[in-house]
């Protein structure tokens, strides 16, 4: 197995395709080809082909032009649910307002970015405070949930306590100056099984629509509902389990199913328009970007994960 160290050196050599990027940047590569960067190479002047960025969010987003991308679909890594063993990971943040403060700091680096017109499509799951207990054991059930440390529990929860995470970052990003306009319940019909006894399942997860100004770009016929109907705000969507590609397991443990990502990216964008994804993880909403006619910008900051979208988007 690549070693992060390795991984890391193995994407760096790509620099030299940034380097003569640059000399002829009005150029686009064939459809299937994209440009790779960290966040070490100098700014993009303009966006004509798809970008993937490895580094930190923060950093990455400074080197997009201002007013490029459209709409933005994204799902950070949950608080406290995974370690991906990278530094400066977000989710594994001692604290919850640190969390949450990490997130509203990117958003506020994304509105640069955004069009006038351009819009966010947020999924966040919500955690259980952990009662001090600073480990996950393995559920038998899910053993990507295990974790060698948790925070303790947040000041003026309980333990055992549903946070009402993803309402804490939405009600974060309006007092921040962000337009909150939808919440959408993502119900999972075939949700994973939990080893709790003294709750229902879980079986859902909340995705906000966000947008920049008041008025923003929103396509009504673009997906309709059951029996033709306008959309409504719970959305039935299956998850996806991990598959293998050529004999390779997709090596990220939380995966957006591609049916949700295609969804969105059809309501708030066009052919041809730039969309974006901070946390792009596996690379679902670039796949579907990509399956949509859209052009794409995916941000990442584990060095495996790059290497994963890479394999993936290379063999669509």
């Amino acid at each position: 197995m690549t070693s992060p160290i390795e991984q890391r050196s193995m994407f760096n050599n790509d620099s030299a395709n940034v380097r003569s990027h640059r000399v002829r940047r009005a150029t686009a590569l064939p459809s299937n080809r994209f440009l790779s960067m960290t966040v070490n190479d100098e700014p993009i002047d303009s966006l004509v082909q798809p970008v993937l960025i490895q580094g930190h969010a923060l950093d990455a987003l400074n080197l997009l032009p201002e007013n490029s991308i459209q709409t933005v679909v994204t799902s950070p890594p949950y608080w406290s649910l995974r370690d991906y063993a990278v530094k400066e990971q977000i989710g594994c943040d001692e604290s919850l307002a640190d969390y949450l403060a990490g997130i509203v700091k990117t958003f506020d680096k994304l509105r640069r970015v955004l069009k006038a017109d351009g819009t966010i499509w947020l999924n966040v799951g919500d955690a259980y405070t952990s009662g001090n207990r600073r480990y996950r054991a393995p559920d038998k059930k899910n053993r990507a949930r295990a974790m060698s440390t948790r925070p303790v529990t947040p000041d003026g929860l309980k333990p055992k306590d549903l946070i009402g995470l993803p309402w804490r970052l939405a009600f974060a990003l309006q007092d921040a100056g962000w337009w909150l306009r939808s919440e959408i319940i993502w119900s999972k019909p075939n949700a994973h099984p939990e080893s709790v006894r003294d709750r229902p399942t879980k079986a859902h997860e909340i995705v906000f629509l966000l947008s920049k100004n008041q008025d923003y770009y929103y396509d009504v016929k673009a997906v309709r509902g059951p029996n033709g109907r306008r959309l409504r705000t719970t959305w039935e969507i299956p998850t996806e389990p991990r598959k293998q590609n050529n004999g390779i397991v997709d090596g990220h443990p939380a995966v957006m199913p591609a049916v949700l990502a295609q969804r969105c990216l059809r309501i708030t964008s066009r052919p041809g328009d730039f969309v974006l994804d901070p946390y792009a993880g596996s690379g679902t909403t670039l796949l579907a970007a990509q399956g949509l006619g859209r052009q794409w910008v995916g941000i990442e900051l584990k060095p495996a994960f790059i290497d994963l979208m890479q394999h993936r988007l290379m063999n669509r």
